[in-house]
C-alpha cells in the first residue's frame, strides 16, 4: 500500500483499519490477530486510496474454532495456510506507521492488539501521526440518537448493511462517519431538521434478537463499548 495522495508531504493520509481476533476464554490466554484490514483515505476528499486486508495464522491454532459461530467466518481451516503475524508485520507497519488512525473503538482495543502483536515478535510498533476514535467522536456529537453505540448498530441506523470481514468493517466505519458529519451539517443549518423526532436504534431487530442466534461479534464483542453509553 504505498502512498498515492496528491497532497504535499507533511499532510499526512488517513488510515482506517480493523482487527479480527480471537477472544480468550479461560485465564491466561491472549487475544490473538487473526484478520488485519486498512483502507488510506484522502483526507481531504474522505475517498478510499488504497486498501490492505490479510488473515493471519496465530501461534496456537487450537485458538480457532473448527467451525465458527463468528460474523466473520473464520475458521481454523481459513487461517491455517495464512501468513503468520511476523511475515507480514512490515507490511502492517508500513500502512499505520506516520499515518493518522481511524477506527471505531481503536483506542482501546485495536491500537493494543497492534502493540501487542509487534512486542511478541520483538519489532517496535507503528506510531500514528494522529487518531480518531469514531466511538469517542460519536459519542461526543451524536450519541444522542446512536443507541449503543455498536457499529453494527451505526450501519444499521443508517441502512449500510451488516459487517463480516474486516476489510468490510473500516468501509462500513467510513461511511458511518460520512453520514454522521452529514446529519450534523443539516442540524447546524436547518433548526427543523435537529428538532425532528429520530428513530431509536435500539429498536432495530437484528437477525441474532430474532431468531436466537449466536449474536455477531459486534452485539457482545471484545470491541463492544460499555453498555452505559447508550
Amino acid at each position: 500500500m504505498e502512498s498515492s495522495s496528491p497532497y504535499p508531504v507533511g499532510s499526512p493520509e488517513i488510515v482506517v483499519f480493523d482487527l479480527e481476533t480471537t477472544v480468550p476464554n479461560r485465564a491466561g490466554q491472549r487475544f490473538r490477530v487473526l484478520e488485519f484490514g486498512a483502507i488510506t483515505v484522502c483526507p481531504r476528499k474522505l475517498v478510499e486510496l488504497d486498501s490492505y486486508s490479510t488473515l493471519i495464522r496465530p501461534k496456537d491454532l487450537s485458538a480457532v474454532a473448527l467451525k465458527s459461530g463468528r460474523c466473520d467466518g473464520i475458521t481454523r481451516g481459513a487461517v491455517s495456510n495464512a501468513p503468520a503475524f511476523e511475515e507480514v508485520a512490515d507490511k502492517i507497519f508500513s500502512i499505520l506507521n506516520g499515518r493518522i488512525w481511524a477506527g471505531h473503538n481503536i483506542q482501546r482495543f485495536d491500537c493494543v492488539r497492534i502493540k501487542e502483536a509487534f512486542a511478541e515478535i520483538g519489532k517496535p510498533a507503528p506510531v500514528p501521526a494522529g487518531m480518531i476514535d469514531s466511538l469517542g467522536v460519536l459519542t461526543e456529537r451524536f450519541g444522542r440518537r446512536a443507541g449503543n453505540m455498536k457499529m453494527a448498530t451505526l450501519a444499521a441506523y443508517f441502512g449500510l448493511g451488516k459487517q463480516k470481514h474486516s476489510l468490510d468493517d473500516v468501509r462500513m466505519n467510513l461511511e458511518v462517519l460520512k453520514h454522521c458529519a452529514t446529519v450534523l451539517f443539516l442540524e447546524s443549518c436547518l433548526p427543523s431538521v435537529s428538532n425532528a423526532k429520530w428513530c431509536n436504534p435500539s429498536t432495530i431487530v437484528t437477525r441474532s434478537r430474532s431468531n436466537g442466534k449466536l449474536p455477531c461479534r459486534e452485539e457482545n464483542s471484545r470491541k463492544s463499548p460499555p453498555t452505559t453509553l447508550g
